[in-house]
């Protein structure tokens, strides 16, 4: 087992040069040891913006050959938060609609495949908003199963790009400490693309620092439907009765228990639709609601503090008294 207390540079002690030991993400061990060592490590971080850090680590018994040091556990400190924004009233968990991509391409005369790669980079700038302001989970609807009704080469272009998204992505989920995990009817999508997403889930499931949940082939109606089918079956198998089912027993079979916060706190929509489209009709009971017209593209770091300072703002009360939300 390997703990770290890290130190404020340049406290280090015992004269260990940084030549000596080189920056990496995986601590190798051949043994660790049964009697407890003290050992001074220099981390070096190559992430922009991530200052030097140094740590002292704690190393006890153990059968472990090797310790994953996520990107999370590296930072020394995380970026100061926009103006106006206060960490204590920050959403836990994000869920966007990203609605206009086709729009927006139209609207500029491109092809609509320029609208979705434009799309998926948005997407990514976001991610990295939610690692720097300490957002745990940012949830993004990125396929409805309604949207099979689109033009087949539309559809075909958008399962091509996911596997390239995800391929080309994996390596930095894994490097900023980002765990990735895909909901919906996945059975349902190419087989290729499924084996990405298994290797993509598994390669980040010990990641901490931001669970990103993409919607692929997804519908509310749906989740809820797998949801009744799989407690069905216990109830028909007699692993539960009847009067067992509650709402705790629904949400533990709703894919969304992946997340150690299920339930979004702060919904966005693009594109200036002002409905949910079957998105986590569950989950999102209590969710606020914010709306914008700027078309998913045009929707970048402006907009997303814009729509956290009005989650800020607002007073949630869960059907009883109020929580969160500024003092007036």
């Amino acid at each position: 087992m390997l703990s770290l207390r890290f130190l404020n540079p340049p406290l280090i002690n015992k004269g260990l040069s940084s030549s000596k030991y080189k920056p990496f993400s995986l601590i190798p061990f051949d043994r660790i040891p049964t009697e407890r060592n003290e050992l001074n490590v220099y981390l070096s971080i190559s992430l922009s913006k991530f200052r030097k850090v140094f740590a002292n680590a704690a190393i006890e018994g153990g059968e472990e050959k090797g310790v994953v040091v996520g990107t999370e556990d590296l930072l020394q400190e995380e970026e100061r938060l926009p103006a106006g924004l206060q960490l204590q009233l920050m959403p836990k968990h994000v869920a966007v609609i990203m609605d206009g991509n086709r729009r927006w391409a139209r609207q500029k005369g491109l092809p609509m495949e320029h609208g979705h790669r434009a799309g998926g980079q948005r997407m990514r700038e976001l991610t990295e908003c939610c690692c720097r302001w300490g957002i745990k989970v940012l949830t993004v609807y990125a396929f409805s199963s309604e949207n099979w009704i689109r033009p087949k080469e539309e559809v075909d272009f958008l399962m091509n790009l996911f596997e390239e998204v995800i391929k080309s992505d994996l390596e930095r989920s894994i490097r900023m400490g980002i765990r990735v995990t895909m909901i919906g009817d996945v059975p349902k999508l190419p087989k290729s693309l499924q084996k990405l997403i298994a290797k993509s889930e598994e390669a980040t499931k010990a990641n901490s620092r931001l669970h990103l949940i993409i919607a692929l082939n997804y519908s509310g109606r749906y989740d809820i439907k797998q949801a009744c089918k799989s407690i069905a079956c216990k109830v028909k198998d007699g692993l539960i009765l009847p009067e067992d089912i509650d709402e705790s027993l629904i949400e533990q079979q709703l894919q969304t228990n992946c997340a150690e916060f299920p339930h979004p706190d702060l919904l966005i929509r693009t594109s200036g639709e002002i409905r949910v489209s079957n998105f986590m009709l569950w989950q999102l009971a209590y969710t606020e609601l914010h709306f914008v017209n700027a078309l998913f593209p045009d929707f970048g770091e402006a907009g997303f503090i814009e729509a956290l300072s009005s989650f800020q703002r607002r007073q949630r009360r869960f059907g009883g008294r109020s929580y969160g939300g500024r003092s007036s």
